[in-house]
């Protein structure tokens, strides 16, 4: 089972990256949130891999972050009616820490906006992963309106994300705007850094 790629990319559009290893060009499926972070072709680059075996096919789905990578093979695998290029949509459309977030606050409204994730969908989301989203051992905080969230989080991307939501952005908006800014800033960033660099390049 592949588990990790690295090696040096060749090729590279907003949803698909070759990763060239010992002579072997691999085409690899990634979400958006993966592209991102992506160095410039031919650079080296590591991937972690998820697998997936079709009768009629074998795809290999790939992820900056180990941490994405699992939430991805939940969705794929414990989710009915969820397959992997609705979880790719899905991980494209926000991060796996806001996706994370709204499942663990059951905001079945901002699931359901996200592409292939309709009402019935988005709760069956909450329901089958709700008691598996946890970061740092408590669940991470989102919403649709950062007014709802009461009480603090520590989770620094969700407060940041939250904040920019307040602000009148609209929610895969702010989660790129503060990717974007955590990309430059780091991880150890604080949320109010990473609103002020989300605001300095609206």
């Amino acid at each position: 089972m592949i588990v990790s790629l690295e090696g040096i990319l060749v090729e590279c559009t907003p949803l698909r990256a070759v990763v060239e290893a010992q002579g072997i060009g691999y085409e690899v499926n990634i979400p958006l949130t993966a592209a991102e972070k992506l160095p410039s072709i031919g650079q080296k680059v590591k991937l972690h891999i998820l697998a997936v075996y079709r009768e009629d096919s074998q795809q290999l789905y790939g992820f900056a972050t180990r941490e994405d990578r699992d939430f991805f093979r939940l969705l794929v695998e414990k989710v009915s009616g969820i397959g992997p290029k609705t979880a790719l949509n899905l991980l494209s459309r926000l991060s796996a820490e806001t996706l994370k977030g709204a499942i663990a606050q059951a905001n079945v409204e901002l699931l359901s906006k996200c592409p292939g994730i309709g009402k019935k969908t988005a709760e069956r989301l909450v329901i089958e992963l709700r008691d598996k989203v946890f970061l740092g051992g408590a669940p991470v905080v989102t919403s649709a309106d950062a007014s709802s969230v009461e009480g603090p989080t520590t989770n620094t991307f969700q407060d940041a994300v939250g904040a920019l939501i307040a602000l009148g952005y609209k929610a895969p908006d702010a989660d790129k705007a503060v990717r974007r800014a955590q990309t430059i800033l780091g991880p150890k960033a604080t949320s109010e850094a990473l609103v002020k660099k989300a605001l300095a390049q609206a």
